[in-house]
């Protein structure tokens, strides 16, 4: 007897992937929960198990296929003499029939939704209804802004009316596209062109509708890092023993953060239509670069959190990040985001708002540069800090005033321990 393998839940609202890679071909033999190809969303990557032993018999989503959730990808017959697949019109009739009695959530999720971005719903099965797009076009409105509450979402003129009412920003109209400048002779073979992946084009979205939809300003400062790091000098090799996570800076930078948003909570905070939603806990997002993109996990509760909790998992998740294992539940609900571009030999740069936050802080190179100590010209090893934030909600004042907050609390690291 054949075993279906199928697209399991991707998460909440998420009900479309792409086909990454299979690491199996047909007449493979396959053992149980073995990882048998990798499936792609916008936020994370993700391995499909095999359901059970035998040999792969038959592949039928291929690489770069978008499938939705429950979609058939293959099957695979038992022992060494694998079971022959279904015939191409059972196996849809089969997917048909799973999708008429199978799991509600599947079915809800495909009549509702087909796509999470930060959050935001942005496709529907059903198309607006005239009226409602001949309104959404005068008034330079996406599908994105507006609720639909009609069959399977279908957005409707009073939908529209609604989120005009609430305030909705209007999308600047679509610039026209500009063409391809022509390639020189001889150097079209020198060329490579690769489809953008889905996470790679869920980054441009996001970051180009957090420039369109935000009054982003940024603010500078510099911070001595000498305290800090002479106290990971210090005590590296005890905390290491103790903790079994090496002491870095960004639970350091993690503590500092969470102190100064108690502070000023607008940098804490994000806009829902008319309104501002303060936050009275801090999910701190630490953005990781991995080979397929830039991904920000989630440390949730870090001000709950002492330096070493925050450290160990800040380990887990770019761990996961780097080996594509993070969870959806690891990437929602950030509050602030940290980006640490000094790693990468960055001396100073305006990072981009990770919507809907307020705020998000660009960490850099620690660099030793002479400065003036007590009337004396020092040494000392300095980093730029520059916090980018929504000025709709956060103004200039306490802006400056939160980043001075981060610094003083990583100049005098004992702030951090006596919670001033």
């Amino acid at each position: 007897m054949a075993t279906e393998i199928r697209v399991p839940t991707l998460g909440e609202s998420v009900s479309e992937a792409t086909i990454g890679k299979w690491f199996k071909q047909p007449g493979d033999a396959v053992v149980q929960d073995e990882p048998l190809l990798e499936l792609e969303t916008d936020k994370v990557t993700l391995e499909v198990p095999a359901p059970a032993a035998g040999k792969l018999a038959e592949i039928t989503a291929k690489e770069g296929e978008t499938v939705g959730v429950g979609a058939l990808l293959g099957m695979i017959g038992e022992g060494a003499g694998a079971a022959p697949a279904p015939k191409k019109d059972e196996s849809a009739s089969v997917a048909q029939a799973s999708g008429a009695s199978g799991s509600s959530t599947v079915k809800d999720a495909q009549d509702k939704t087909a796509e999470l971005v930060g959050g935001e719903v942005t496709k529907r099965d059903m198309p607006a209804a005239p009226s409602a797009a001949k309104l959404m076009a005068e008034k330079n409105l996406s599908a994105d802004q507006v609720e639909g509450s009609g069959k399977r979402g279908q957005i409707l003129k009073g939908d529209v009316l609604d989120a005009i009412s609430r305030g909705a920003p209007a999308q600047p109209a679509e610039a026209p596209k500009v063409p391809r400048t022509a390639t020189a002779a001889g150097d079209e073979g020198r060329e490579e062109r690769v489809k953008m992946t889905r996470l790679r084009q869920t980054i441009a979205r996001r970051l180009k509708d957090a420039q369109n939809s935000a009054a982003m300003l940024t603010t500078f400062n510099e911070v001595d890092m000498k305290a800090v790091m002479d106290l990971r000098t210090k005590y590296k090799d005890v905390f290491e023993k103790k903790h079994g996570v090496k002491l870095g800076f960004m639970g350091f930078f993690s503590k500092a953060v969470t102190h100064a948003l108690k502070e000023i909570p607008a940098v804490n905070a994000e806009i829902d239509g008319t309104d501002i939603i303060y936050k009275n806990y801090c999910h701190i997002g630490v953005a990781v670069g991995t080979d397929k993109g830039l991904v920000v996990p989630v440390v949730r509760d870090a001000d709950q959190m002492s330096i070493a909790e925050i450290e160990k998992e800040i380990g887990r998740l770019g761990i996961a990040a780097r080996d594509g294992k993070l969870s959806m539940a690891d990437m929602q609900g950030g509050t602030f985001t940290i980006s640490n571009g000094g790693v990468y030999g960055s001396l100073m740069s305006t990072p981009i708002l990770n919507a809907p936050q307020s705020g998000i802080l660009g960490m850099h190179k620690i660099q030793e540069r002479p400065m003036v100590v007590g009337g004396q010209i020092v040494i000392r090893p300095m980093m730029y800090l520059a916090l980018s934030y929504d000025h709709r909600i956060v103004d200039g004042k306490e802006a400056v005033t939160f980043l001075v907050r981060v610094k003083e609390s990583l100049e005098d690291p004992e702030r951090l321990v006596l919670d001033l």
